[in-house]
């Protein structure tokens, strides 16, 4: 019992040291900087930070295209932002880049503990080239448009369970019995994981998504990383499975293939998992408040159901589930007339460059009918765009669609309670009516 208590010891420390590496002095160093009154930091911690709107957003913007805030460059300029996601100069920010000092890159080397984290390596969500594409390469036939195609009947199927099953409850909670459940069903059969699976799938995803958040407090990292040992122990069994008996799913390809290893495997088998259905439910979730709180929009819709790819399109302009990213200066780079030297960090505000209004004109007006919003940067940009965008265009159509032809008299029950991370808009919990009383 003594050699297990200290055995415990050791990993929690180790995981306290990384969440102070990579969070925490990030963390106390933006909570000094709010209160200063830098609006980078404001955004962080403000209270109004979950539109493209925020008056913070717009200071920045006020302060030219790539202003330099608490010792980063950041802009919210649309040109800008979709420039420096396909420039190679400009690299994904890592806790292993070489460009990170090496006393830290020993210290945490020393503590990884190989758990499957979306937001360290060997996640293709925080590796660049040649990795990156060595990643996607094995699993993008997946996401390809005719694979997408394909699942379209499934969707419908599983959309129109779920809202069966909703009508045994006049006051369902939409996040977790309905935005939640369709993008999960649908990822699980892609990857090939069993439907009795679905709610503990749904709850490792959900609990180890603020980890691509940043500046988390201890409390969220610790317990996202606690459920990251269960995934990796339920992934490297399953891989030992399939390697043994492969089938025709996505997972098996993954088992497979001789192009990776069991780290990179599992790793990228679980970001698979997390990214196939989160960033759908925050699509889904958030567009639910939008369309319920714009009647004249959703009256447009029933007269012009057509314009349903569209009101996707401008849900994810108007309020992007992710809304900011990092590239880090691989080399000394002249840009917007700045001089940024190697190794600096650069924040893109996908939020704010979909408000841009040189781009998108009267950004702050949600129009399902904007000619323009599928120009939109919700899904990023360049190597690192979104994988399964076009099967979260696919899911948020159906699902949305449905849903309110279904139930027309649908309305919130209450204001829908947010997940608190800076960087992730998402809602944890959703009740509604879903009939007029």
């Amino acid at each position: 019992m003594s050699a297990m208590s200290d055995r415990k010891a050791v990993m929690l420390t180790r995981a306290w040291i990384r969440w102070l590496l990579i969070h925490g002095i990030m963390r106390f160093y933006l909570l000094w900087s709010a209160r200063r009154g830098d609006p980078l930091a404001q955004i962080a911690f403000g209270q109004d930070r979950l539109l493209g709107t925020s008056p913070f957003l717009e200071e920045i913007r006020q302060r030219g295209r790539l202003p330099k805030l608490s010792g980063t460059y950041v802009t919210t300029d649309y040109d800008l932002c979709r420039r420096i996601l396909r420039d190679n100069r400009f690299g994904v920010v890592t806790p292993n880049h070489p460009i990170i000092p090496k006393p830290i890159r020993w210290v945490l080397t020393k503590t990884d503990q190989e758990l499957p984290n979306l937001s360290e390596p060997p996640s293709m969500l925080v590796t660049d080239p040649p990795e990156h594409t060595r990643y996607r390469r094995v699993v993008g036939h997946a996401f390809r448009p005719g694979a997408i195609a394909e699942l379209e009947q499934r969707a419908v199927e599983v959309t129109d369970g779920l809202l069966e099953r909703l009508e045994s409850n006049p006051r369902p909670d939409l996040i977790e019995d309905f935005a939640a459940q369709v993008p999960v069903a649908i990822i699980a059969e892609i990857l090939g994981l069993p439907a009795d699976m679905h709610s503990t799938l749904l709850r490792w995803g959900l609990n180890s998504a603020p980890l691509i958040d940043r500046a988390l407090t201890w409390t969220t990292y610790r317990h996202a990383t606690d459920e990251l040992a269960e995934v990796k122990q339920y992934f490297d069994q399953r891989i030992d499975e399939l390697t043994a008996e492969p089938g025709d799913d996505l997972l098996s390809v993954l088992a497979t293939s001789r192009e990776l290893t069991r780290r990179e495997q599992t790793a990228n088998a679980a970001l698979l998992l997390d990214a196939g259905f989160l960033t759908t439910v925050n699509l889904l979730g958030n567009g639910i408040v939008l369309l319920t709180s714009h009647p004249d929009q959703l009256k447009l819709l029933k007269a012009k159901p057509e314009l349903w790819p569209d009101t996707i399109e401008e849900i994810l302009r108007y309020d992007c589930p992710v809304r900011m990213t990092g590239r880090m200066a691989n080399c000394d780079v002249d840009i917007a007339d700045q001089h940024i030297k190697r190794g600096s960090l650069v924040l893109l505000s996908l939020a704010g460059a979909n408000y841009d209004p040189g781009v998108f004109p009267d950004p702050e007006r949600f129009d399902v009918t904007r000619i323009n919003a599928a120009d939109h940067l919700a899904f990023s940009g360049g190597v690192h765009g979104c994988l399964g965008y076009r099967l979260a265009r696919m899911e948020g159509v159906i699902a949305l669609r449905t849903l309110f032809e279904r139930y027309p008299d649908l309305r919130l029950d209450g204001p829908p309670i947010p997940r608190r991370l800076i960087n992730l808009h998402a809602y944890r919990s959703m009740p509604a009516k879903l009939t007029a009383d």
